[in-house]
């Protein structure tokens, strides 16, 4: 688009239906970090790319779109993911009190095995070059922006009936030597998906006693830090 004609490109800004605003809440609302429901039926190839286009649709500073997926479907590719998680897992796993661990090892972690699709989603941070509009500042905006999409996808998938995990337990040397990713870009989030018929209500980590959600009146304050 040529910058005179950027005041033709406004629309109207529709204010969504009731029922399309309760979807989009509804959403939110039911999201779980999903470890170990997934069915193993394939995710369609149509719906999985109504998921990407999601994802691509994010905000991004400056418009870099920093983002990049890798599909995941290999089992053997899979699997040494697996055994990279699970030597990590037995490190953190020892990084917690005693009285935490026999909760922590209770989390079944079995998405990687179960899911039929992994995403490796990483950033790019030369996408738009060495100066990039918003990011001159703060050299940490196109892992944001990486982050925005990722939360998009999950919120689509939410809809589709698709559950959603994100292993953030890994050596990122591991992940690196699995997939080939240059050291340049890094890796933001390894998310396992596969549909789900069942959900928990809360959070799992709450119903398990592991943490439990603050309360929102702790978290907002006004015209400056900790000021209520």
């Amino acid at each position: 688009m040529r910058p005179d004609d950027l005041n033709n490109g406004l629309v109207a800004a529709e204010a969504f239906t009731d029922d399309e605003r309760a979807a989009v809440y509804r959403a939110i609302a039911t999201r779980r970090d999903v470890r170990d429901q997934f069915l193993s039926d394939p995710i369609p190839d149509d719906v999985l790319r109504r998921l990407l286009d999601a994802a691509h649709a994010a905000p991004s500073v400056g418009f870099m779109q920093p983002w990049n997926f890798i599909l995941i479907r290999d089992e053997t590719v899979r699997q040494s993911a697996w055994e990279a998680f699970s030597r990590a897992n037995e490190e953190a796993e020892a990084m917690f009190p005693e009285e935490k661990r026999s909760t922590y090892r209770s989390l079944k972690l079995e998405g990687i095995r179960k899911a039929p699709l992994s995403i490796c989603v990483t950033s790019d941070p030369d996408r738009a070059g060495p100066v990039v509009l918003g990011r001159t500042h703060n050299s940490r905006m196109d892992s944001y922006s990486t982050v925005c999409a990722v939360q998009n996808l999950w919120l689509a998938a939410r809809a589709e009936g698709i559950g959603v995990g994100w292993v953030s337990i890994f050596r990122d040397e591991d992940v690196r030597a699995i997939l080939g990713i240059p050291e340049r870009i890094e890796i933001v989030a390894w998310l396992c998906l596969g549909y789900v018929d069942q959900l928990y209500g809360e959070p799992e980590l709450a119903i398990k006693g592991w943490r439990q959600r603050l309360h929102l009146e702790e978290l907002v304050f006004k015209d400056g830090w900790g000021q209520k």
